[in-house]
């Protein structure tokens, strides 16, 4: 934007914050809330928060989470509940299930913006100027917005998003209540800075998100930054911890206090042993990694981005301690960035259990560091930068490598046991030639621009503009395609499922557990995996004996499986009536007692 051109915008500062305001609308409406209820829910985690939240709605009990007749103490209970409410204005749709996460999103990718416009400058390089805040702002808000890690988590009905809105949100308003708290403050002794008190209730709201990780992250993030500015002693006063304890407690002791009381040891033992001190000392549910893997997860998670962020930390000079010291609070925006990436970026890093959604919350930072860096670029215009030279040269070879990568997908796509043919699938699909030809063009695009030696901004804007084609003619069809040939076959089945029912027929899927049978037939299911049923004192055995013997006037079952699942059991097709088959699902209705003989005459024990 030309000097003259900005002098004219500067003098009309509404027209700036309704451009800027409809700008967002347009990015977390495009991102976050297109299409964002038009596809099924994914299996395997979804439908368990999906159908955990319906249950409230229908049992009334708004305590105690249940999926399929059984306690769920995974998560705390906020992202049911406004799931819940959701079911109660929208419906029971896919839409109520990712609305929660989708406005974590918008809140988060608004508060980016926020808190770049007023502080998002790096001292010692170029003075905040309104120009500079302005395009921190503008590029800080789509990056947050635009990365791979955020659209996919925005848009499941999980608790990441919301964990990462509440707990990101938080720690924006601590920035500016550390900034605008003053000895010359109106406001009473007792009374701290309404960004405290707001990261206070945030903070509250993240433990009832995900847990204890809720508050162990924001406090590792604001005691390191806090020493290392040597800042702790006037923030711990001004703050009022205390007063932000009784706050904090509030809001999240009467519901542990309730589902103790409700269940007893058993949910101290599985949400605080299992869900929370395990994951982090132990390997669970065999999500194991090396100690490299957040590397790799940030740099495909934010990408395009991600090739900007050793600039971006060595720009900082954070290791200059006695600088940061000497600065005003309001100029410390980038040092508290980079000290809310590392913390989370490490604490996982160390953590055993390793999953890409943990450093989701890593993101807004990562957002504001590349937007301060790249403002600050810029606005400086500095003619020899090496730094920024070769992170374009990896920004245009890492383009490049993901062109490739697209091309040769379905060769290297591994299959899918709940998709038929999955690499010939994608290959017919054309959608990795689009990308590949989109992040190519892109990448020629960026070469000419430096090649030319364009204004540096066009890089920036370069990216955007592909990453914003990439989104709409590839992740968004993409979506609807993974939908129709993995996802939609099962949800037919389940939809079948009450409308051919009998009285007192049980639902079973026989082969692996698919939790988007409960939510979308709203009925209890039997899962009997074939790996269960060789094994001594196998459960899906016992199970068929004790229902046949207890209940002997039921023993028809309708059953969910693929065809081989039912093969390797020893079924043939005269055992059982086909009501439907879809995709590589088969629906049948079979008397239980024929599923036990043909297994017992297989395999006897």
């Amino acid at each position: 934007m030309k000097k003259q051109q900005w002098h004219s915008w500067q003098q009309f500062p509404f027209l700036l914050w309704l451009v800027s305001g409809i700008g967002l609308l347009l990015i977390c409406g495009l991102v976050f809330l297109w299409n964002l209820g038009a596809v099924g829910l994914v299996d395997e985690t979804e439908p368990l928060f999906a159908e955990a939240a319906r249950q409230m709605t229908v049992t009334g009990n708004w305590i105690t989470p249940y999926f399929n007749q059984q306690t769920r103490f995974d998560k705390p209970p906020l992202v049911y509940w406004l799931m819940a409410v959701g079911y109660q204005v929208l419906g029971v749709n896919e839409w109520a299930v990712r609305l929660p996460s989708a406005m974590a999103a918008i809140l988060l990718t608004v508060a980016v913006f926020l808190i770049l416009r007023f502080f998002g400058f790096l001292p010692g390089y170029s003075p905040a100027k309104p120009q500079q805040l302005w395009l921190s702002a503008w590029i800080g808000a789509a990056l947050a917005a635009l990365n791979l890690e955020t659209i996919v988590w925005a848009r499941q009905g999980v608790s990441d998003m919301l964990l990462s809105g509440c707990m990101g949100t938080g720690l924006i308003c601590f920035f500016w209540g550390y900034t605008a708290a003053d000895k010359s403050s109106q406001n009473p002794l007792w009374m701290p800075h309404i960004g405290y008190l707001l990261f206070y209730i945030l903070t509250a709201f993240a433990v009832l998100t995900k847990g204890p990780v809720g508050i162990v992250l924001p406090g590792l993030i604001i005691l390191t930054f806090l020493v290392y500015t040597k800042q702790l002693k006037s923030v711990i006063q001004e703050s009022n911890i205390l007063l932000g304890s009784f706050i904090f407690s509030a809001i999240t002791i009467p519901w542990f206090v309730l589902v103790t009381l409700e269940n007893g040891q058993t949910y101290i033992d599985s949400f605080f042993g299992y869900h929370n001190v395990e994951r982090f000392t132990q390997v669970v549910n065999g999500h194991s990694a090396p100690w490299y893997f957040y590397f790799l997860v940030v740099l495909i998670g934010f990408f395009p981005w991600s090739v900007y962020l050793p600039a971006s930390v060595h720009r900082l000079q954070f290791w200059n301690r006695s600088f940061w010291v000497e600065q005003s609070r309001f100029a410390q925006l980038g040092l508290f960035a980079f000290v809310w990436f590392i913390s989370i970026f490490i604490f996982f890093s160390v953590s055993v259990t390793k999953l890409p959604s943990y450093v989701l919350p890593l993101m807004p930072a990562a957002a504001i560091l590349v937007s301060i860096f790249w403002s600050d670029i810029i606005i400086s215009k500095p003619s020899k930068n090496k730094a920024v030279f070769w992170s374009i040269i990896f920004n245009i070879i890492f383009l490049v490598a993901i062109t490739t990568f697209f091309f040769y997908s379905p060769k290297l796509i591994s299959t899918d046991p709940a998709i038929v043919n999955l690499p010939e699938a994608i290959g017919q699909s054309i959608l990795p030639e689009i990308a590949g030809l989109i992040w190519l063009i892109t990448a020629f695009m960026i070469a000419f621009a430096l090649i030319k030696k364009i204004n540096q901004r066009w890089i920036i804007n370069i990216n955007l503009i592909g990453f914003i084609i990439f989104f709409i003619f590839v992740i968004n069809p993409a979506l609807f395609f993974i939908d129709d040939i993995r996802q939609q076959p099962l949800r037919q089945l389940s939809l079948q499922i009450p409308q051919v029912q009998q009285p007192n027929e049980e639902v079973i899927m026989i082969g692996f557990q698919k939790p988007s049978i409960v939510f979308y037939s709203q009925q209890p299911v039997e899962y009997l995996t074939t790996r269960n049923f060789f094994k001594p004192n196998n459960q899906p055995i016992e199970y068929l004996k004790d229902t046949v013997l207890d209940s002997p006037q039921t023993f028809k079952a309708l059953v969910i499986s693929r065809q081989k699942d039912l093969n390797k059991i020893g079924l043939q097709p005269q055992d059982y009536q086909v009501l439907n088959h879809q995709g590589s699902y088969v629906l049948v209705r079979i008397d239980k007692r024929m599923i036990l003989n043909r297994v017992l005459n297989l395999y006897p024990s």
